[in-house]
């Protein structure tokens, strides 16, 4: 049973059970799951029990190792994962699978990392689901972004540095990226961006990293500004480099750093060097 919802009724709290009905994932019916960034015991207690009862799991390739292995034996399987620049199922094929399950009659767990909802895709994936009349529920998940910079010891947001933060992605669709089609178009107004958050984070990065980089100076970003690049977030593998916003391209070049990690820049990044309590390995640079 999921657990017990608190209602107020009259001036009074009321327990009562949820109606399994909506709660639990029915035949037909799927579950967008957020993973969470790695770590199995950032999983929220819903997403543990929507894999528990799921007839099929269909997970992405953040999903860690960590959590693949709570799915129960008798629960099928099937990689959906999507990394740029490798063999990966298309978004469309995704959506289908999802689909042609659920019409199946079975109880689907689509488990992405992070949160559905965060440069997850799965708002594609629910408009699809209700084309076809498909019943579905959101269960979000902890998003890299956050959990990310909070095992590096960096607090994304801090009274001192920031009163607010902007979530970007770095791979945007081919269709609105000047980074994939080699156009000039990108629904970021870089230079905006630059001037209004004093904090960026951003996901997907480091494949176009150059262009990232080039686009926030010239917006006036300065080549000292703190950036941190963190790598496998949360896991036992997880790697921070600390660098600067005009080193951090040859840095992530001739260390080796590859996706999948998160990108924060900013004086948040300078904390780190007194908040730091997980025993990541650091690839750290000392910023002057």
């Amino acid at each position: 049973m999921f657990p017990i919802k608190s209602i107020v009724q009259q001036g009074q709290v009321t327990d009562m059970p949820i109606n399994q009905e909506v709660a639990f994932p029915l035949p037909g019916m799927v579950l967008l799951v957020g993973a969470g960034p790695g770590d199995p015991d950032l999983l929220t207690i819903a997403a543990y029990k929507a894999l528990q009862i799921a007839d099929v799991v269909v997970h992405d390739a953040l999903v860690s190792p960590e959590i693949l292995a709570l799915i129960p034996a008798s629960c099928e399987r099937i990689h959906a994962g999507k990394r740029g620049g490798s063999p990966s199922s298309c978004q469309a094929d995704i959506s289908e699978t999802l689909v042609q399950l659920a019409k199946a009659g079975r109880r689907v767990v689509r488990l992405k990392g992070g949160d559905p909802f965060v440069f997850g895709r799965g708002g594609e994936e629910a408009e699809r689901l209700v084309s076809e009349a498909i019943p579905f529920r959101v269960i979000p998940g902890l998003t890299s972004g956050v959990a990310g910079p909070a095992y590096a010891g960096i607090p994304v947001t801090h009274r001192d540095v920031n009163a607010n933060v902007a979530f970007l992605t770095g791979h945007e669709s081919a269709e609105n990226s000047s980074f994939l089609d080699g156009s000039t178009s990108s629904r970021i107004d870089w230079e905006a961006v630059a001037k209004a958050f004093p904090v960026l984070v951003l996901y997907m990065a480091i494949q176009n990293l150059a262009q990232v980089v080039e686009r926030l100076m010239a917006a006036g970003r300065t080549a000292d500004t703190p950036v941190a690049v963190i790598r496998w977030a949360t896991t036992p593998r997880q790697q921070t480099l600390v660098t600067t916003l005009g080193e951090i391209v040859q840095d992530v070049e001739v260390l080796g750093v590859l996706p999948p990690a998160v990108i924060v820049i900013g004086d948040v990044v300078r904390y780190r060097e007194s908040l730091t309590w997980f025993p990541d390995e650091t690839l750290q640079k000392s910023i002057s």
